[in-house]
């Protein structure tokens, strides 16, 4: 039930303004209001267009989690989960609902998790009517019969226009995103990005999950027609969203999900994808979805005049973003569930050129590249930077894992092993050469290894074991050249080959040998041989 309210409804989280407080207004109320705050514009064919201002991407390093009693044994501390005790967590919130008692406020009540036995109902106190309208787009909307009941486990407080104070408050900064397990609230300041609503709660249920049994996973999953359930992992730029999105598998989720004894369940009830340089030729499905009332874009350039839209623009940032009810997808999966994968496919763009295009991964391959979780970016601009930088993200998602990489990796083999699931390593990266040398893998050749591996053609093909990475490669797939399966084959120079792929092989031991000393024997030995 949406409603709206002056200094009510809100007592029980100490918030209680002077102002109207709006509860789960619709998308076109929410559209209103953003427009009389001057909060966006509409775009062409029926978009919100809304800045973030200075901060166009997540601030990771304002991240912090309570140090408090009840999670502290559990709680994976240092670079990723930053300290923050309770008397300063204590004093901003103090500080975060004084600022909040002054402003019209847009409350959301939405669950995370599709399953009903593993759901989060979250409460949602904005200060953005568009930042209420990207919520309600991201997570799942209750049945109206739910609403009036609603009980929120955990509530996220969002204040974009409240600076934190680190003498006070014991922040790095002006921005501050906390979270607090005892008191299970997130605390949200000083940044307009709206992805710091999604990514906090995506934290929370990694933290919960797991010690309910359920594996928790930044991946996509899709379902095919036969209800087989697959998974894509990868970091960003790796083509996890844009892979996962087949107009011959039904979407499931282009993001966050868990797997529990019950199958494959989303965590959300939208998508949040890249805009920049969309085409309609490359990903219809989400092109379509910025010619939709309702989707919100996140600093994506429009024409002040015409009000069209320029995907090619990056001058407020690269990050330019899309955030839309996943039901915007013509093939969605319905419920947001699925059976356990009988695939999982991991995704990494190696700019290096080395890793073949694709791989089949044994139940260790499979957690020694979990746990590593790498990709490469391409050289930068900057004067004499020519190499290519590689990055390893734990579980391919280290910025929001509360617990140790260790628990995640552990409850993944546990279920490969039970379910039988085939792992593929997926290369979209470069062939035929590092970036600047060689050509970006062609996305119809990585289509149609994916379709393959998926399909079981790959079952009944010879492979060759990788002498480097120590990986086995398939000799054919339909609709592919043969020449294109083995990385070295398409190297001019075989001897530099040679050399990079040694390069990228330390890279991942000493990576390993750094984060996963203590790493089981079996895992460690079906990493690279140098």
């Amino acid at each position: 039930m949406s409603t709206t309210q002056v200094g009510r409804g809100l007592e029980a989280h100490g918030v209680q303004s002077s102002k109207p407080v709006h509860f789960n207004l619709s998308a076109a109320a929410l559209y209103e209001h953003a427009i009389r705050r001057q909060e966006g514009v509409l775009a062409q064919e029926g978009p919100l267009v809304c800045r973030t201002g200075a901060h166009t991407g997540r601030s990771p390093n304002d991240k912090f989690v309570v140090k408090e009693p009840a999670s502290e044994s559990h709680v994976w501390w240092g670079k990723v989960n930053r300290p923050i005790d309770p008397a300063h967590f204590d004093v901003l919130r103090r500080d975060v609902v004084a600022h909040l008692k002054g402003q019209e406020l847009f409350v959301q009540d939405l669950y995370a998790g599709a399953d009903a036995v593993y759901r989060l109902p979250v409460r949602f106190i904005q200060e953005y009517a568009w930042h209420s309208l990207f919520v309600q787009n991201l997570f799942i909307v209750p049945p109206p019969a739910e609403v009036a009941g609603f009980q929120p486990q955990f509530t996220v407080l969002t204040a974009p226009t409240f600076r934190a104070d680190p003498a006070r408050h014991g922040t790095r900064s002006e921005v501050c995103i906390a979270v607090n397990f005892a008191s299970r609230e997130v605390l949200i300041c000083g940044t307009s990005y709206a992805g710091e609503n999604k990514k906090s709660i995506f934290t929370v249920l990694n933290y919960l999950l797991p010690l309910q049994g359920v594996l928790a996973m930044h991946c996509s999953a899709n379902i095919g027609p036969a209800g087989d359930t697959a998974l894509f992992f990868g970091l960003s730029g790796t083509g996890k969203t844009t892979l996962s999105s087949d107009p011959h598998r039904q979407l499931i989720g282009d993001d966050e999900h868990g797997w529990s004894d019950r199958g494959v369940f989303n965590f959300e009830g939208g998508c949040y994808a890249k805009m920049i340089r969309l085409s309609a030729e490359a990903e219809p499905q989400i092109h379509s979805t910025t010619r939709r009332f309702g989707t919100v874009l996140e600093n994506v350039v429009i024409d002040p005049a015409t009000r069209a839209i320029d995907f090619d623009d990056a001058s407020l940032t690269e990050n330019t973003r899309g955030a839309y009810p996943i039901e915007f997808i013509d093939n969605a999966a319905p419920g947001g569930v699925g059976g356990h994968p009988q695939n999982i496919v991991m995704l990494t763009a190696d700019a290096y050129g080395v890793l073949p295009p694709i791989a089949r991964l044994s139940a260790q391959g499979a957690m020694y590249h979990y746990l590593s979780g790498y990709t490469a970016k391409v050289a930068g601009t900057e004067k004499g930077v020519t190499e290519p930088s590689a990055t390893f993200s734990t579980c391919f998602g280290a910025p929001f894992l509360p617990l140790n990489p260790n628990v995640y990796a552990r409850q993944l083999g546990e279920r490969i092993a039970k379910y039988q699931s085939r792992v593929w390593l997926v290369n979209t990266g470069w062939t035929g050469g590092p970036h600047g040398v060689g050509s970006r893998m062609k996305i119809a050749y990585t289509r149609a290894m994916i379709r393959a591996a998926l399909s079981g053609v790959l079952d009944n093909v010879a492979y060759a074991r990788h002498p480097v990475f120590n990986i086995d490669m398939p000799t054919a797939v339909p609709d592919v050249p043969a020449a294109v399966l083995d990385p070295r084959g398409t190297w001019a120079d075989k001897g530099a080959y040679d050399i990079q792929a040694r390069k990228l092989a330390r890279m991942f031991v000493e990576n390993f040998k750094t984060n996963f000393a203590d790493a089981d024997a079996t895992v460690v030995a079906a990493g690279p041989q140098i």
